[in-house]
């Protein structure tokens, strides 16, 4: 894959996130993430998986391969989520509170550094 592939790849992943997590994601999800399980958690890190299909299709992996990377993604989004929302609970942190922020912005990081990974497998196996 070239370069120009690559970012453009980044580019999708960064609307598809945009979309899962900001823009369709429902409050039902939102205030269902931190109970592990719940329907709301598993739709969210559901949408995150499907969306990475039409993402990685592109690209010369197997659809096999595309599935395998999608089901990965759903495990870690889940948990990351999870964690996140387990965290704030203990620790009851809220959005006027510093700690909320940073461990929002580790979760952000981490579902980035997700792609990242993604990305680097497919250069990878290709």
């Amino acid at each position: 894959m070239t370069a120009n592939t690559l970012l453009i790849l980044m580019l999708l992943f960064e609307i598809k996130h945009l979309l899962a997590d900001f823009i369709w994601q429902s409050g039902w999800m939102v205030h269902n993430k931190g109970s592990y399980g719940h329907p709301g958690g598993i739709a969210h890190a559901g949408m995150h998986s499907l969306l990475t299909v039409p993402v990685l299709i592109w690209t010369p992996l197997t659809v096999l391969t595309v599935l395998a990377i999608a089901a990965a993604e759903f495990v870690l989004h889940y948990h990351i989520d999870w964690t996140k929302d387990r965290l704030l609970y203990r620790w009851e942190q809220t959005p006027q509170q510093k700690g909320f922020w940073a461990l929002t912005g580790l979760d952000q990081f981490a579902h980035q550094a997700t792609y990242v990974a993604i990305l680097w497998l497919a250069v990878s196996i290709v």
